[in-house]
């Protein structure tokens, strides 16, 4: 059990029930609640506050949910299988998510909504080892030159990241 995570309010969207259950298996620590339609999880966000949302994309309009969760400034994990591709990668990023993460590495969710909860709650620079933590595997699956097509923006990401590790030898 991560600590930070301990009675946080999750949100977890997702159109497939055996994910849901994974997930409130993986994080009974927590207060969950669940939605498994793009519209069930709208009035969920809207309405209440949560500490945390995980979505998946496909099947519920995750983008449209995360450009919600982003407004309400609540950190948030996309976890996909069938949107998986280095475009949906970028596309996540670019609305907000904290992180981006394959369904079949869905039993380390715990320490991707460690790291996206205590960023926001420490005003931490945005963590990337979220990233760290899965780049070769999206080079495994993606290909060598995944990156390439777009460049600029992980030209971006790469310097951000080295700035944030920068400030954060400084703090130490």
């Amino acid at each position: 059990m991560r600590e930070i995570l301990k009675a946080k309010r999750i949100l977890i969207v997702d159109d497939e029930p055996d994910i849901i259950e994974n997930l409130e298996e993986i994080l009974n620590y927590c207060f969950l609640e669940s939605a498994m339609d793009f519209h069930g999880a709208e009035r969920l966000l809207k309405n209440r506050k949560y500490d945390a949302v995980v979505l998946d994309i496909m099947g519920v309009k995750g983008y449209s949910l995360l450009e919600l969760a982003t407004e309400r400034q609540i950190p948030t994990v996309m976890l996909t299988a069938h949107a998986f591709s280095p475009e949906n990668l970028v596309k996540s990023l670019k609305g907000g998510a904290r992180s981006y993460v394959p369904k079949w590495k869905i039993a380390d969710i715990d320490f991707y909504l460690d790291e996206a909860i205590k960023a926001r709650e420490e005003s931490e620079p945005e963590r990337a080892s979220w990233f760290e933590r899965l780049k070769p595997y999206f080079d495994e699956n993606f290909g060598p030159d995944w990156r390439k097509q777009h460049e600029a923006f992980w030209q971006e990401f790469d310097e951000e990241l080295r700035i944030s590790k920068e400030e954060l030898e400084r703090t130490i």
